[in-house]
């Protein structure tokens, strides 16, 4: 018996260390969209066995970033304009929603995660460091993580990875930058600080918007 979930373990462990970095691959572009998927492939360059591969791709489709094809295989999800526009109109709503629902339950605690979340942010985005992408994202979840709508809240994770894909795509474009993102960071975070759901997400609308319509540009079909 414990030699049975010895075997379980490892192969759990194979298989979510396999779905981290196939999904790290394609949110970055390094697995570019379109991109077949084999098996066989993957096994070499993740040095692990064809079970896990394969149970990591499952669940990256269910993540929208890895699609099967006609049951014979995978690929890497294609992008496209429609789909980007999809994404972000669904980001803006979902996320209005979770915000002023969380603002409506503030209170101490989650002041205080959503400060340190911006200063860890901040900190990383100065210094240039790797981790910036996480920084970001765990001070947007941050902001929505009082909303008490568990359900709500995994969907824009979901939606923020599908979009930050686009981002890295798209985004090394020379006026990409010229906007001041802290400045709009910073103004979420004071709204919220100061429990004004409205201006809250007037302000991360807007900072969505902004940055939707430069990568609308940038997606060629």
């Amino acid at each position: 018996m414990k030699h049975m979930k010895d075997v379980y373990g490892k192969e759990t462990s194979a298989t979510h260390g396999s779905y981290l970095t196939l999904r790290k691959m394609i949110l970055s572009g390094e697995l570019p969209p379109g991109q077949k998927l084999k098996i066989e492939q993957l096994r070499g360059l993740l040095n692990t066995g064809a079970s896990p591969v394969r149970e990591a791709l499952s669940l990256l489709t269910s993540d929208m970033l890895v699609e099967r094809i006609d049951q014979r295989g995978f690929r890497a999800a294609p992008v496209g304009k429609a789909n980007f526009e999809e994404i972000l109109l669904l980001r803006c709503s979902l996320e209005e929603t979770a915000l002023q629902a969380s603002i409506t339950n503030a209170d101490a605690l989650w002041e205080e995660r959503i400060v340190l979340c911006h200063h860890h942010m901040k900190k990383a985005m100065k210094a240039g460091t790797a981790n910036f992408e996480d920084t970001h994202k765990n001070f947007h979840m941050a902001l929505l993580s009082n909303s008490k709508l568990p359900v709500l809240e995994r969907y824009c994770s979901q939606l923020y990875d599908l979009n930050i894909r686009y981002r890295n795509l798209a985004a090394d474009g020379p006026r990409y930058q010229e906007r001041s993102i802290q400045t709009e960071h910073q103004n979420i975070l004071d709204a919220a600080l100061d429990r004004d759901a409205i201006r809250a997400t007037v302000f991360l609308i807007d900072h969505y918007r902004k940055t939707g319509e430069y990568l609308g540009r940038q997606i060629k079909n």
